[in-house]
């Protein structure tokens, strides 16, 4: 049975397994809107705080497949699935790093502006004992996304109310001046589906954190 933590419990939770020897993974995974890169980023710069330079954050979107990529397989209005994604080159980026024979690893960071994966776009250094995962398929049981599942020593699911999600996912798409009819597609035919997948068919979590009011870490 998953155990429920608030973002505190997370931060404790972190850092007590970067106290355990080599190089540990932890995945963050939730529906898109659920606050997964919001979590990772407070976490990273919560450790920051404690042990400078010995975590880091691979986000999954950077994994994307290029949209004319996504166009050949006909797949263009439904980036963000789970068929979407170069789930082979995630898998072996981890591996890369869970081996931790390398000065650093290159690894693709997602551009939301531009809608584009950029390759080597940030640096893991091998300093970082913990790996913060985060992206919405990482629990998903089904293949090829439960191949990477082995690879992470603790997972957690961030638990979020749907019509929360879709309001965050809405304010998300309202940035980019897109018409409510847009929104509405957008959300109906992409957004909520995949996060109601998520929700599904994600294996059980180490721990479950839930939506709750900010707080300080």
């Amino acid at each position: 049975m998953a155990h429920v933590v608030d973002m505190q419990g997370l931060c404790a939770e972190a850092l007590a397994l970067m106290a355990t020897p080599g190089r540990r993974f932890l995945a963050i995974a939730g529906a898109p809107g659920s606050g997964k890169s919001t979590t990772a980023a407070r976490l990273h710069a919560w450790l920051e705080t404690q042990r400078p330079g010995e975590s880091a954050v691979l986000p999954m979107d950077g994994f994307h497949f290029d949209d004319a990529v996504l166009e050949a397989m006909g797949r263009r209005p439904w980036k963000g699935a789970p068929d979407t994604f170069d789930v082979g080159g995630l898998h072996a980026i981890l591996r890369r790093l869970r081996d931790d024979h390398e000065d650093r690893v290159a690894v693709p960071v997602f551009d939301r502006d531009l809608e584009i994966s950029r390759g080597s776009a940030r640096l893991i250094d091998q300093r970082a004992r913990l790996v913060i995962v985060e992206g919405n398929y990482l629990l998903l049981r089904q293949s090829p996304w439960d191949r990477v599942q082995a690879l992470f020593d603790r997972t957690v699911l961030i638990e979020v109310p749907e019509p929360v999600l879709a309001a965050r996912l809405r304010q998300r798409w309202q940035s980019y001046r897109l018409s409510d009819i847009q929104i509405q597609q957008k959300l109906e035919a992409n957004d909520l589906p995949n996060g109601r997948l998520v929700i599904a068919r994600s294996g059980v979590p180490d721990l479950v954190l839930r939506e709750e009011e900010e707080e300080t870490v």
